[in-house]
């Protein structure tokens, strides 16, 4: 399926926005996503259906210094 992943098409065999998640390697890493412009809590990924065009933002959290 078609997605747009911050800003990108990509093109995942996902369900669902824990299945985006996942597929990033970013499950249990502090995360924020917005999804058409609802921003989800990671309760929320599991029941989110994914579908064509569907416009993801993701974006998580790198330490350094």
């Amino acid at each position: 399926m078609e997605l747009v992943i911050n800003g990108r098409t990509a093109s995942l065999e996902a369900r669902t926005i824990q299945d985006v998640i996942d597929h990033y390697g970013l499950a249990g890493r502090p995360v924020v996503v917005e999804a058409d412009g609802e921003v989800l809590t990671a309760p929320q990924w599991a029941d989110t259906v994914v579908r064509p065009g569907m416009k993801i933002e993701i974006v998580h959290f790198v330490g350094g210094g």
